[in-house]
This record gives structure tokens, C-alpha cells and sequence, in this order.
């Protein structure tokens, strides 16, 4: 069956705050459990779904990947690991694309698979940093991306 994708709404974070947090522990296991469950659903259903347009995937019910993002940015993009490869992640960063002709994203540099998916989705390293002003303290590099049509 294939993933269907739709707007979220309130209720559904929860569901999309799980998704993060198990796709994140997968791929950094070194920052692992830095939040809460609590905290985690708190975020989504505070702070992202106040500032985002938040679309998810799914299939048989169940959520399989998120993306938040806003006016210039990918705030959020997470697919659980056992989904990811299915083109679920194209599908969504896709949806952030059709609305904004420009996006920028931050990703940790350690986190190869995410990267080199931004890369392979046309998003070009601009900067790259140290961690000193993330909260995970944590080496980043920001990406954006142009539409070749605007």
C-alpha cells in the first residue's frame, strides 16, 4: 500500500513528535534521549505547530514521516527508519519545495545519510559550523536550496 500524504493537524502531533525522536536516535545515536517524551510532544504541538505548516505520511494509519517547515525553511524533516528509502522523505521535502522558492535547513555534519539526501535533492552547503550555537553543541552545516523556475 502506498503512503498517504496530508496536512497534520494538533492532534496528530503526538504521533509526529515520536517520529522524530525515533528517527533522530537512530541516525545520532550520540545525542539520543537529549529530550524527553513530554518535551518532545511539547515542541511539536507548541512551538512547530504554532510556526509550520506540518504535513505528514502514512500508511495503514500510521505515521511515517513528518516534515514542518515555514516560509524560507525546513525546520523538521524525519521518516522513521524502518520507512526511509520508500521516497517518502522526496515526497515531503517535495511539498516544502511547491510552496517556497528558496529553503534553508540546518543539518548536524556527522549525519552523512541526511546530507548527502539534501545534496542529491539539489540543497548546497553555505556554512558550516562549529556547534557553539546549536543546543546539542553540535559541528552543523546549513544548506538552501533555489527553485531553478522563480
Amino acid at each position: 500500500m502506498t503512503a498517504v500524504f496530508r496536512k497534520l493537524c494538533r492532534d496528530d502531533m503526538p504521533a509526529a513528535a515520536r517520529v522524530h525522536r525515533a528517527s533522530f536516535d537512530e541516525r545520532l545515536p550520540w545525542l539520543a534521549q537529549r529530550h524527553t517524551p513530554g518535551e518532545d510532544r511539547g515542541y511539536w504541538s507548541g512551538h512547530l505547530f504554532a510556526t509550520c505548516d506540518i504535513w505528514g505520511a502514512e500508511r495503514d494509519g500510521a505515521l511515517l514521516g513528518v516534515v514542518a517547515f515555514r516560509e524560507d525553511w525546513i525546520d523538521q524533516l524525519y521518516i522513521l527508519p524502518g520507512a526511509q528509502g520508500q521516497g517518502i522523505g522526496s515526497r515531503l521535502l517535495d511539498l516544502a519545495k511547491e510552496t517556497h522558492p528558496q529553503l534553508f535547513l540546518w543539518t548536524f555534519q556527522r549525519n552523512t545519510a541526511a546530507r548527502d539526501f539534501y545534496e542529491t535533492r539539489g540543497f548546497v552547503a553555505i556554512r558550516q559550523t562549529d556547534g557553539a550555537a546549536n543546543e546539542e553543541k553540535e559541528p552543523d552545516v546549513l544548506y538552501r536550496w533555489r527553485s531553478e523556475t522563480r
